[in-house]
């Protein structure tokens, strides 16, 4: 009987030592599957918060920044400029912003948070081109009603100075507008809604 106790507790020995060995190699495998599904540093820091500064941005000068793989548009818009966007919501297919996209504390008629700082990604919202900034005595091929903005290339799509979409243009919606917010009056994060 001492042999056969033998066998039985040496075979009770090697089960449970091939079951925790087994275990141990589906753990690690597990993991290490698991672990190729995260994204990598470098697709973690394209998408991470990007910091700009906007105390250097020039009255009527358009500033670009790289977030996610898209340009972001850091427009300094002067008294002038920001004058210009009253008074032409009749030309404009989204005017109130209803059916666009941008944070909350943006939906207003600057699409701002300082009516100054015009920030915005420099994509065109029918197929993806990037519209440029055309004001001043660039626009008179663009009709006497259009107060200047942002012209598209590709169609003709019209944006007015805070990214809203005129009428009767390819473009459906008003230029986006990412999450952003101010460090202090100097900088500013795109990418964040707020500093925590």
């Amino acid at each position: 009987m001492d042999a056969l106790d033998d066998t039985l507790e040496r075979r009770r020995f090697l089960i449970a030592s091939t079951a925790a060995a087994g275990g141990a190699i589906l753990g690690a495998t597990a993991y290490t599957f698991l672990d190729s599904m995260a994204p990598s540093a470098r697709a973690r820091a394209a998408g991470a918060p990007v910091e700009a500064r906007v105390d250097r941005i020039e009255p009527g000068a358009l500033t670009v920044i790289g977030w996610r793989g898209m340009p972001v548009w850091l427009l300094h818009r002067s008294p002038d400029m920001v004058a210009t966007l009253a008074g032409h919501d009749r030309l404009l297919a989204d005017p109130g912003s209803a059916d666009s996209e941008q944070p909350p504390y943006c939906r207003n008629t600057t699409r701002s948070i300082r009516p100054e700082m015009f920030i915005a990604i420099g994509i065109c919202t029918h197929l993806g081109c990037s519209p440029t900034l055309r004001f001043g005595g660039d626009t008179s091929d663009l009709g006497a009603d259009w107060p200047g903005g942002f012209l598209c290339p590709c169609h003709g799509s019209k944006f007015d100075l805070a990214g809203r979409v005129f009428k009767d243009v390819p473009a459906p919606t008003n230029l986006v507008i990412p999450p952003h917010h101010y460090l202090d009056e100097a900088r500013l994060v795109v990418g964040e809604e707020t500093n925590t």
